[in-house]
């Protein structure tokens, strides 16, 4: 109960709101990472990819950057937990090829040579 009427309760980080991001992080972190997007990647894509990658992932798109901070944290754990496990079905990445439907590889410039 807040002190006086000017301090208003913080339901965004809350105990069922901060249950609800790391349920929707993990949903997105499972999606991404199937697809060989790493968390530098995450980081470097535009908010409106963000967005389309979360409704690809059957999610809503978060409204703060905070849960795609999670998402980000849960690939790096993911990539560490892969790389001790290479023989374990769950270290396969099931859609990698997609990847470059969200990521696209840096363009090298023309040069009369090539």
């Amino acid at each position: 109960m807040p002190d006086s009427a000017d301090q208003a309760p913080d339901h965004a980080h809350s105990d069922a709101a901060t249950a609800s991001r790391v349920a929707k992080a993990r949903r997105l972190a499972a999606y991404l990472w199937s697809r060989d997007i790493g968390s530098a990647e995450l980081a470097a894509l535009p908010v409106a990819t963000l967005r389309k990658l979360a409704r690809a992932a059957q999610t809503n798109p978060p409204s703060t950057g905070e849960t795609w901070r999670v998402v980000a944290d849960l690939l790096e754990q993911k990539d560490a937990w892969a790389l001790r496990h290479p023989g374990h079905p769950a270290a396969v990445r099931a859609h990698a090829d997609e990847k470059l439907l969200w990521v696209k590889p840096p363009v090298r410039p023309w040069s009369a040579g090539d």
